[in-house]
């Protein structure tokens, strides 16, 4: 067992399964005590079930680390409240939050119902400001902190998931967010957009790629990764424990100058994503007419386009 995180206390919702679990387990390998939280449910978000986060709990008291579970769905503002206070109430403290809760209703837009959408956006964008509303509290009083929230590439443009790339993106708005309103009180906040199998894609990476019909790593800019000729270590090149040496990182109190990034984990390599910035542009000292826009907007974006 490590030691980076000895004395400190860490929350990971969906921490029964996959990434979060992977992020749970690691965390309590660092000396972390860990609240592993779970609603059990199934993958479109129906049903509950204690079982995901007792067998975490298990795993991690049995390999020596400390751990208690929470039920609760942290996608309503009570459940975000009360993994905070089991934390509080629990250990004394929190230092660490880990958000990893997520859904899917997949539809094609013209398929898409009102309830879909209005589930997953609220269940994974809710899920993260609630828990992250909470956890600010008690960061900001301590003057100390880490957030660390999976997104995806969803809103890089994913075909029948507008609901889910709603979702992502506005976690990678949260988090950017809260990075500023917290980064004065010695609180950092980043994001982690893995690209590995889970429930919410049990298939292979390659096969997701070819159903989607872009790969999401051209659409993000990264390209297919370097081949690897042997897969080094435990588990395997889309193993969601992949994500966990990053998120635990991002953890820790190594780099208190990262905050408000977003990274990308694809098999055994990490990406660094730059924020948002102004390629191009066109000045006129007054409002544009359309002949204006017909000769400027060609000129400006290019024959690329």
């Amino acid at each position: 067992m490590g030691n980076r995180l000895e004395g400190k206390v860490a929350v990971v919702t969906g921490a029964g399964r996959g990434i979060g679990r992977g992020v749970a387990l690691l965390l309590a390998e660092e000396g972390a005590s860990v609240v592993v939280n779970d609603l059990g449910c199934d993958v479109d978000g129906s049903g509950s079930s204690n079982v995901p986060a007792d067998s975490v709990v298990d795993e991690i008291k049995s390999r020596g680390g400390n751990a208690v579970a929470n039920y609760d769905n942290v996608a309503e503002m009570d459940g975000g409240e009360n993994v905070v206070k089991t934390a509080v109430d629990t250990y004394g403290q929190l230092d660490v939050l880990v958000n990893s809760a997520g859904i899917i209703r997949d539809r094609m837009i013209f398929q898409m119902t009102p309830e879909d959408f209005d589930l997953v956006v609220r269940n994974n964008g809710k899920a993260t400001f609630a828990t992250c509303k909470f956890a600010a509290i008690v960061f900001r009083q301590q003057r100390s902190g880490r957030i660390v929230n999976m997104t995806s590439d969803a809103g890089l443009g994913e075909i029948g998931r507008s609901n889910y790339a709603a979702a992502s993106e506005g976690i990678v708005g949260v988090t950017r967010t809260v990075a500023r309103d917290l980064g004065r009180y010695g609180v950092t906040c980043n994001g982690i957009s893995p690209m590995v199998e889970t429930r919410l894609f049990p298939g292979t990476v390659d096969e997701y790629r070819v159903a989607s019909g872009a790969p999401r790593d051209e659409r993000a800019g990264i390209g297919m990764s370097p081949p690897l000729a042997d897969w080094q270590g435990p588990g395997y090149r889309d193993d969601p424990d992949n994500v966990a040496p990053l998120a635990v990182y991002l953890s820790t109190y190594a780099a208190p100058h990262i905050n408000g990034y977003i990274f990308g984990v694809r098999g055994g390599s990490i990406y660094l994503y730059s924020n948002p910035a102004i390629e191009r542009s066109v000045h006129k000292f007054g409002n544009f007419d359309m002949d204006e826009m017909d000769v400027l907007m060609p000129k400006m974006i290019g024959s690329g386009f």
